[in-house]
C-alpha cells in the first residue's frame, strides 16, 4: 500500500499510528514523514502516513 494523506483535527501520533499502521509503537514513521517532533497534534494537520510495514520498529529517536 502506498502513503496516503490525512487530514486530522488535534489528536495524537499514537492513535494514528495505531488506525493506520496497525502498531502505536511506529508513531515515530508518521513524525519522521512529516518532520514532527511532537506527538501531540492542536489544529488542523494534514499528515503524510507512511505505508505499512509490520518489520518496522517503533520507539524514540534518540
Amino acid at each position: 500500500m502506498n502513503e496516503r494523506i490525512v487530514v486530522v483535527v488535534g489528536g495524537n501520533l499514537f492513535a494514528l499510528a495505531a488506525a493506520y499502521l496497525n502498531d502505536a509503537t511506529q508513531w515515530i514513521r508518521i513524525a519522521q514523514a512529516n518532520r514532527l517532533r511532537d506527538p501531540q497534534l492542536t489544529g488542523v494537520n494534514t499528515l503524510v502516513i507512511p505505508p505499512v510495514d509490520p518489520t518496522a520498529g517503533g520507539g524514540v529517536v534518540a
